[in-house]
């Protein structure tokens, strides 16, 4: 692998939909809300989504690497335990991510409001101590639940609130969706790892519940994005169409429920981002009628 290659595939490219998603539907539903998009602001937005999302991947596997709890572990690449890159290095590209965000979020703050530059700065935060500093949250737990505010929540109704200056119910509606697959993608990792992570002291939701509990949970954030998405009819009856995909999601939830474990459940890491593109596009086109 060349060096070109390392850093991208240090950067998790699966797990990029978490960031594009948020933007696609809250941008879309400024359409429904009978503004006019600004896509200065909405390019703005993605970078930045899509610059924290890289951010947070370098910098847990910067944080991980250091703490040993990436040893000998399955799924995607990591740069600092496998000795592909450097601590340092590593270290210096999350930073590098964390402040071409914010660099970005404060050319957006001028062009909307000051107090994004508050939202910005927590974001990064949030991302860091994720699994970064003396006590990463990440390690007591508390992930998906962030996962779930930031990458949903904020993330969606941020990017509304960049286009009509306002927050609605209808923007809060529609993140739910994007927030639980968000936290999808995190579960099926934790779930990956659950045996490893168990043997680090690193309590995850997924070591706190156990495996049998965390597929339970895992299934259950898959019908809150479904049923939070049909619901989202109450906006307009089009988002039906996202029903579309629930065979799609079927098979993932078959698989689960077999008890895939281990590299058997990386290829649903991909599943998962497919997924959440798909149902976000389709939210994001009914929201466009």
């Amino acid at each position: 692998m060349n060096q070109k290659n390392i850093w991208v595939a240090g950067a998790r490219p699966r797990t990029l939909p978490a960031a594009i998603s948020p933007v696609l539907v809250g941008t879309a539903l400024i359409r429904r809300d009978h503004h006019s998009i600004n896509y200065l602001n909405a390019i703005l937005a993605l970078l930045v989504s899509l610059l924290l999302q890289v951010a947070v991947n370098y910098s847990n596997d910067y944080s991980d690497g250091i703490r040993g709890t990436d040893d000998n572990r399955v799924g995607p690449v990591r740069l600092v335990a496998s000795g592909l890159a450097s601590a340092k290095a590593v270290k210096r590209a999350a930073f590098l991510c964390f402040a071409a965000a914010g660099v970005l979020g404060i050319i957006l703050s001028i062009r909307v409001s000051w107090w994004l530059v508050l939202v910005g700065a927590i974001s990064i935060l949030a991302a860091w101590t994720y699994t970064g500093g003396k006590k990463p949250y990440g390690y007591s737990g508390f992930g998906e639940l962030s996962v779930f505010i930031f990458f949903g929540v904020v993330a969606t109704v941020g990017s509304f609130v960049v286009q009509s200056h306002r927050i609605t119910w209808q923007s809060f509606l529609v993140s739910i969706p994007v927030g639980a697959l968000s936290c999808s993608l995190l579960a099926i990792n934790n779930l990956r790892d659950l045996p490893k992570d168990s043997l680090v002291s690193k309590r995850t939701l997924a070591v706190r519940l156990g495996d049998k509990r965390a597929r339970q949970m895992f299934i259950g954030l898959l019908v809150l994005a479904h049923g939070a998405a049909l619901l989202a009819a109450l906006i307009t009856p089009w988002t039906l169409v996202t029903a579309a995909f629930i065979p799609f999601t079927l098979q993932i939830v078959k698989g689960i429920r077999a008890g895939a474990q281990g590299r058997e459940l990386i290829p649903m890491l991909g599943q998962i981002g497919k997924l959440q593109l798909l149902l976000s596009l389709s939210l994001a086109i009914a929201l466009l009628i």
